[in-house]
């Protein structure tokens, strides 16, 4: 089954619905404005401009009326992983991801959200793709619209949390692999008892140490667990996931910005190692630590910068 999405305009709208006059049907959906069914191919228009063509026949009614857009179900060459089956763009699938990891400032953030095969169009109407390719003040918007709408779990880990576990030796491969197991095992609970066709993880480590990191777990995802990278591009489960792990990443970073009192910068940049600076001259190192990934080389960097500003 393919899935093909053109962008039309009004007028081009307004012929496609004529056309697909005679097969037309009622469809109860957020942004619809019309339905059309063939024998093969199911028509799908919204307010967006966007027409979506589901089935058999989806491009050769998509090619009557301009460029495919986008594709649903397209492989992604770049990706590394398990082989996905045949059609999975449109299987019910639960997916997951993570973020904050690379962020010196922040927690790690780790999302999982379930969408069933019959939701899968409206997330795409929603504009639901991968999170690099959306801005975050775009994710901001699109995320209660999707808590309403799906089945999801999000889990934060706090700096201070994530220093004492990492000091224990636990690698960030670890600390992954344990909380999307756990996101996967409290949306799993949600939604019994019906089950995904597959789950889908975002891939940071190959099968075998994946499974190797939560041996000790009671409660072990296993069944039906695919391992993709780029998974955001392959599954709106995963796209979904990601928006919802970026959202809490930035709603955890606005709270501190507001308790340092400075806006703090993302990722591990100089920028990052500035503002450390001036937030350990201000509220000292303990401060800073709570707030921070410890083990980035930021931390010294920081120390450095702010050691020079004393001596001015």
């Amino acid at each position: 089954m393919s899935n093909e999405v053109l962008l039309l305009s009004t007028n081009q709208l307004k012929t496609v619905m004529s056309y697909y006059l005679k097969n037309k049907i009622h469809r109860n959906a957020p942004g619809v404005v019309f339905a059309a069914k063939l024998s093969d191919t199911s028509i799908t228009v919204y307010k967006s401009g966007k027409v979506l063509f589901q089935g058999g026949g989806a491009s050769r009614e998509a090619m009557r009326w301009g460029t495919v857009q986008e594709k649903a179900g397209k492989k992604v060459s770049s990706t590394k992983g398990d082989t996905l089956p045949e059609g999975f763009a449109l299987k019910s699938v639960l997916g997951s991801d993570e973020t904050g990891t690379g962020d010196f400032f922040g927690p790690m953030t780790v999302a999982a959200c379930y969408v069933p095969a019959d939701k899968i169009e409206l997330i795409q109407f929603l504009g639901v793709k991968d999170s690099k390719m959306l801005t975050d003040d775009l994710m901001r918007k699109m995320a209660p619209d999707l808590k309403t709408s799906l089945t999801y779990k999000i889990l934060v880990l706090g700096n201070e949390k994530y220093n004492t576990v990492q000091a224990t030796g636990w690698s960030q491969g670890k600390i992954k692999a344990l909380l999307h197991n756990q996101a996967l095992k409290h949306v799993l609970s949600k939604i019994a008892p019906d089950k995904p066709e597959f789950i889908l993880i975002d891939q940071f480590a190959e099968r075998g140490i994946y499974y190797n990191h939560i041996k000790a777990e009671k409660e072990i995802i296993r069944e039906n667990v695919l391992f993709s990278t780029k998974a955001e591009q392959l599954h709106v489960s995963v796209a979904a996931a990601s928006i919802l792990a970026r959202v809490a990443f930035l709603e955890e970073m606005d709270k501190l910005s507001q308790n340092a009192g400075v806006t703090i910068p993302k990722g591990a940049g100089f920028k990052v190692d500035e503002v450390a600076a001036q937030i350990l001259l201000s509220k000292g190192e303990d401060y800073l630590t709570s707030i921070t990934k410890k083990h980035f080389a930021n931390t010294g960097k920081a120390t450095v910068l702010a050691n020079k500003k004393k001596r001015i």
